[in-house]
């Protein structure tokens, strides 16, 4: 009767133990199919921060329609190429897009004057060069124009600043007081 009833707790203890002991250990193949949809989901949502996916949702339909159909006629001509020379390519489709489309075609056309005048610079530098020649935006015309006003400020506060720095600048002007 004893080894019944312990040959019976022994085979209780194994049915619990054994869905633990089929489980693959951390690192090993089968455990990569999670990692990847984890990061195509990270991917999706970092996709979805740039705005709706139909341009009807978005508060300028037509500039959204208009930059769509600008991405797809410079992806249709840098198509094929290699890494290095699709950047490129891309960088200078970009250069001819119609202002006139934009949301704000002045301030389109001010970028555009300003890539120009800071081609020869890459990286932070570009950066740098962009943020202290991109010329003030009229706030008067701006939806919020006190918002925008405190926008105009912090940049100005935070205009020698640049990357991690400049945005924690950013962020004490901006922040609650």
């Amino acid at each position: 009767m004893k080894s019944r009833l312990m040959m019976c707790g022994a085979l209780v203890a194994a049915l619990f133990c054994l869905p633990a002991i089929a489980q693959p250990a951390p690192g090993s193949v089968d455990h990569i199919g999670p990692l990847k949809n984890k990061k195509k989901k990270m991917m999706q949502k970092k996709h979805h921060r740039h705005g709706p996916r139909d341009c009807k949702q978005t508060a300028n339909p037509d500039a959204c329609a208009a930059h769509r159909e600008a991405r797809s006629k410079a992806m249709e001509a840098c198509k094929g190429k290699p890494v290095a020379e699709h950047r490129q390519c891309m960088s200078e489709q970009r250069k001819n897009f119609d202002c006139a489309k934009s949301g704000n075609p002045q301030q389109c056309e001010a970028r555009k004057q300003v890539y120009k005048e800071c081609q020869g610079q890459t990286g932070p530098a570009f950066r740098q060069c962009v943020q202290q020649k991109m010329p003030a935006q009229d706030c008067t015309k701006a939806g919020d124009p006190k918002r925008c006003e405190l926008h105009q400020k912090a940049r100005a506060t935070c205009k020698d600043k640049m990357g991690p720095e400049h945005k924690a600048c950013l962020r004490e002007q901006l922040g609650p007081k």
